[in-house]
């Protein structure tokens, strides 16, 4: 059944997606032939800035279902956010393969059994588990992570302390953000062929709102797209035949839906990779025509939009005065007050790793020691812990009274978003820092290194809050239209789709490829709300509630020689105040001294080989600088052997840890 429902899906899907990557290559040929401007970023951007960077090492406790027993698993993070499990982390230290490797897209971390019940009941009507029953899996510990995936297969983990669960969710949320961001954003021609295709497939089955599982790579979307509709007719199919108790019934349920979702996600993406494959083997003819016919082509497609706009415009104007203007200053007031939030906790992070850096300075930490700091501020935008305040600013983002309106299932799809641009601005003003920062010690010298870390400073944090204010705006924009544009269309179709046809009529033939009336109806749409939106969105910023820069502001001491320093190549601050690397092991006597090694890594919670039980942590949660040594412990080197609890730490019963850790069995 599902082989050939996902077979006949794809292949609608295919014919959808070569008409959608023709119009993608006209409008990126048109682009790059006719330019186009935008507004200039004053911070630097990093190209590449995990390179040979890993993010996260540590060791807690995994359940096994096959067996019910819980183990001990070392778990290592590289730095495509991909969560590996081995036995030991001597078996990783041997570079043995994992146990267990996750791709975190479409997942949801949760710290909760009655947050996991409460979606598994969603999900198996009928089948439903009180919240005080015996549930199929039972943490020992009192603090279980678990990864909550609709489709595919659930993990579950646990630790020990309240603070290890908090730390372990932020890793977890941050590879779930960056594994459901799996579009990649400079290719200016697949990728929105595929959003466009998937956008167009599901109006064509009336479903017009925004989507929570556009998460991942196109393969990944693909499979969650086929899962939603055939989801449901599986279950209908199969749940009825499920024996035994409710919770063995909800086990054998997800243990299908695990294997139906692989063999989906094997067929998308065998059969997207050929469909790939085939459009970019006609891209350099398509490429060729494009170039010849461009002035022809843009020509032909104002003259087919001005007979659009005049069907279009009256009916769009009706719908915008009565049914969308009035919100939207409503929905624009959602969205500003926790992304400025979110906005200016980055910015005052990024200022406290600052302060800690000129304390060094004033204290005389010496060279060694601004080199440990450079090294963990480079890598301050991907430490999920750190971050996790900004991020948590932006969750309170809510919709509630707007999403059933407006068709909008969650607004998880615009705190991904907001979260995403955050670490980009993060990272982007760590970067500038770096490299203003060099290029005045190579000038000037290290003899004032306070005064001259303190210049750098002032003048990325202007940057930073400009930078903060256009990516922001944009942000409010395109959110905007995401929510509106849907609903007019699906208002419009009624009486707007039938008289489309017609219009085809008056594209040549030649031209028909590259001109799409669905598309050009699409866009009229957008340019009847985008005035109403722009002006939304202006009037925000004069209003200065939420630090916004008017659009006529520019910066009057923009640097124009700045963005030179972004083509050098990224600072090693160990090897320019910590001096060269040894050479063979590093003695414990010589660890203090030399991080070469371990700073590679952004954040770890590494186990020592041979405890039983997981180690006490550190709060990396955020702190009011008001000594030097909270500075400090905010930002505590990353690399650490945790001290193991005991058990009256932990707070757990004597008689449940008198088995070794990886002994667990669950009764």
């Amino acid at each position: 059944m599902h082989w050939f429902r996902t077979r006949q899906w794809m292949k609608e899907f295919g014919q959808v997606y070569e008409q959608q990557y023709a119009v993608a290559l006209f409008n990126s040929v048109r682009f790059e032939i006719e330019g186009g401007g935008g507004t200039q970023s004053q911070l630097l951007h990093r190209k590449d800035p995990l390179a040979g960077r890993t993010i996260f090492s540590g060791s807690l406790f995994q359940y096994l279902e096959e067996n019910r027993k819980w183990r001990n698993r070392f778990v290592f993070v590289p730095n495509d956010y991909t969560i590996n499990l081995y036995e030991s982390k001597a078996a990783h230290d041997r570079g043995l393969h994992p146990k267990v490797t996750i791709n975190c897209a479409g997942y949801k971390a949760l710290t909760s059994m009655e947050e996991y019940m409460e979606l598994i009941n969603k999900s198996l009507p009928g089948v439903k588990a009180k919240v005080g029953s015996n549930p199929f899996i039972k943490c020992e510990t009192g603090f279980p992570l678990i990864l909550w995936h609709p489709y595919a297969r659930h993990h579950y983990f646990c630790v020990m302390t309240e603070k290890e669960q908090k730390k372990w969710h932020a890793v977890l949320q941050d590879c779930v953000r960056d594994s459901n961001n799996g579009l990649p954003e400079n290719c200016t021609v697949k990728t929105p062929a595929f959003t466009d295709a998937v956008r167009l497939h599901r109006q064509a089955r009336g479903q017009y709102g925004t989507w929570d599982m556009m998460c991942g790579t196109p393969p990944q979307i693909l499979a969650n797209l086929v899962m939603e509709s055939l989801h449901p007719d599986i279950r209908n199919m199969i749940v009825p035949r499920l024996k035994g108790k409710m919770q063995q019934r909800q086990k054998n349920w997800m243990l299908i839906s695990d294997a139906v979702y692989k063999q989906v996600l094997f067929q998308t993406t065998g059969q997207y990779e050929a469909l790939v494959e085939a459009c970019e083997a006609q891209r350099g003819p398509l490429d060729a025509r494009l170039r010849t016919d461009m002035d022809q082509l843009i020509t032909s497609k104002e003259h087919v939009s001005s007979k659009l706009r005049a069907l279009v415009l009256p009916k769009a104007e009706q719908i915008l005065r009565t049914n969308i203007q009035p919100y939207i200053n409503s929905i624009l007031e959602a969205l500003m007050d926790p992304t400025s939030r979110g906005f200016a906790e980055v910015r005052d992070v990024f200022f406290r790793e600052m302060v800690e850096i000129s304390k060094n300075s004033l204290n005389g930490g010496g060279k060694e020691k601004m080199g440990e700091n450079m090294e963990r501020l480079s890598m301050l935008a991907f430490h999920p812990v750190k971050m996790q305040s900004c991020y948590e600013k932006v969750e309170e983002l809510n919709l509630e009274g707007l999403q059933q309106r407006f068709d909008v299932s969650s607004p998880s799809v615009f705190i991904s978003r907001a979260q995403i641009l955050m670490r980009e601005q993060m990272d982007n003003a760590v970067y500038t820092f770096e490299q203003l920062l060099n290029q005045s010690l190579e000038a000037q010298g290290d003899s004032d290194m306070c005064k001259i870390t303190q210049r750098c400073q002032d003048r990325v944090l202007k940057k930073y809050d400009y930078d903060s204010s256009s990516v922001r705006k944009k942000f409010f924009r395109e959110a905007l239209l995401q929510i509106i544009i849907p609903y007019m269309l699906q208002q419009l179709a009624p009486s707007c789709s039938p008289e489309l046809p017609r219009f085809k009529e008056l594209i040549f033939e030649d031209f028909s490829r590259f001109l799409l009336i669905e598309n050009m109806f699409e866009e009229v749409v957008l340019q009847s709300v985008s005035k109403d939106i722009m002006m939304a969105v202006k009037e925000a910023a004069v209003q200065r509630r939420h630090n916004l820069y008017r659009d006529s502001i520019i910066l009057t001491n923009s640097d124009p020689n700045l963005h030179l320093l972004g083509e050098n190549p990224q600072v090693d601050w160990a090897t320019k105040f910590g001096g060269d690397e040894p050479e063979g092991p590093v003695s414990s006597a010589d660890e203090g001294r030399v991080f070469g090694r371990r700073r590679k890594q952004v954040v770890s919670m590494i186990q020592p080989d041979g405890e039983d039980q997981l180690g006490k942590e550190e709060d990396l949660g955020p702190k009011s600088p008001d000594s030097v040594n909270e500075i400090r412990d905010l930002i505590n080197p990353v690399v650490e052997v945790v001290v193991p609890v005991s058990k009256v730490e932990q707070n757990i019963p004597p008689n449940k840890l008198e088995k070794p850790a990886d002994e667990w069995r669950i009764a």
